[in-house]
């Protein structure tokens, strides 16, 4: 009786673990090139990188990128559509990962790009407005129409590219006391006081740092610790490490390139994200090189280049690592598919498994619990 009772606990334990492993990967997409219902909700077992297709929206336009609540039951959209331009919500049950749409509001800026969440509000980086446009949540999860809209101007060096203001990434601080603002219109990282609870003034701004005339910040991410913030930029593919202090202040520390030494092809850094232990880096850059680079990070915040290989695809405009850290998954905005790599979370590379998504322009990539 007691070997049995053994064998159960553990059978019961081993499922529990293999649930444990079980996620759902979200992936917002196009919809102006192919065709694609707009989010897409996948199955994704992070033991074996086996996946399947859960549930998908109905006819949202351009949701490029996405953000989830931190209760998991909301899903906060851009709809990328040029001057018509809006922001979505959505009710989300992980389970049967069903997206049910909310309400919209009018961006009030060009092709949306980014957003993030907390309790409070929705932020959004409209690119080609050149702004910051703040919804406060409603009780129900939907947003209210913009409360405050922070417009940046200016123009930099690069006559196509930096015309005027772009603003192309918004940032929690990890203290949530700062939203860091990259703006590669402008060459420069601004930095806004949060005040989530004020009606229209929840940025006010404290400094802007500028980084090399002509390089287009473009995203942005945190040292485990968060002590220190990692910005490729996309028009050269200049990495800059910062240090970031518990007052907002940034500083630049260190600067290298995620370009292969005698590469002259076109460039355009996309997606930077650190792997779940926070040991390694990993950037993404499209155009001629579509590749990704690995990076080990050191003490006091320096890194070291592990290796640079193909993503496989064209066009890596965002990816993702599940949270276990076993699998990265890029999506390929021109070749239509999401590659699955398998990680070595001790040497941080890179192994292509053979499996791929097939989708329409997959660009943005997050995964949720279960």
């Amino acid at each position: 009786m007691k070997r049995l009772s053994i064998l159960l606990f553990s059978a019961f334990f081993c499922a529990g673990l293999q649930a444990q492993n079980k996620f759902n990967l979200l992936v917002g997409t196009y919809t102006n090139t192919c065709q694609s219902n707009g989010i897409y909700v996948y199955e994704f077992d992070a033991d074996s990188g086996a996946f399947k297709l859960k549930n998908s929206s109905e006819s949202v336009v351009s949701p490029s990128y996405l953000s989830v609540s931190a209760d998991n039951k909301f899903v906060y959209a851009v709809n990328e559509n040029g001057p018509q331009s809006s922001v979505s919500a959505f009710g989300y049950d992980a389970v049967s990962g069903k997206l049910s749409f909310l309400n919209k509001n009018d961006a009030l800026g060009a092709d949306p790009c980014h957003l993030i969440n907390d309790d409070k509000n929705v932020l959004v980086a409209n690119y080609s407005g050149g702004n910051i446009a703040v919804f406060k949540k409603n009780t129900d999860g939907s947003i209210s129409e913009v409360q405050q809209l922070v417009q940046h101007e200016g123009k930099g060096t690069n006559v196509a590219r930096q015309e005027k203001a772009h603003v192309h990434m918004l940032a929690f601080s990890p203290d949530k006391k700062f939203v860091l603002a990259n703006d590669l219109g402008l060459d420069k990282v601004f930095i806004y006081k949060y005040n989530p609870t004020s009606k229209n003034e929840i940025l006010t701004l404290k400094g802007t740092v500028d980084v090399k005339p002509g390089s287009g910040p473009r995203h942005l991410t945190f040292s485990k610790d968060g002590k220190f913030v990692y910005l490729v930029q996309e028009l050269d593919g200049t990495l800059t490490t910062f240090s970031l202090d518990k007052n907002g202040n940034l500083k630049a520390v260190a600067e290298t390139s995620i370009l292969p030494k005698g590469f002259k092809g076109g460039t355009g850094a996309a997606a930077i994200k650190i792997s779940p232990d926070g040991a390694f880096l990993y950037v993404t850059d499209r155009v001629d090189a579509n590749s990704i680079a690995v990076y080990k990070i050191q003490k006091e915040g320096g890194i070291e280049l592990v290796e640079q290989i193909s993503t496989l695809g064209k066009g890596p405009r965002d990816f993702a690592i599940d949270p276990t850290g076993n699998y990265l998954l890029v999506g390929h905005q021109y070749t239509n598919d999401i590659i699955i790599f398998k990680r070595d979370k001790t040497t941080g590379k890179l192994t292509d498994t053979g499996k791929r998504i097939g989708l329409c322009s997959p660009v943005g990539l997050v995964f949720t619990r279960v």
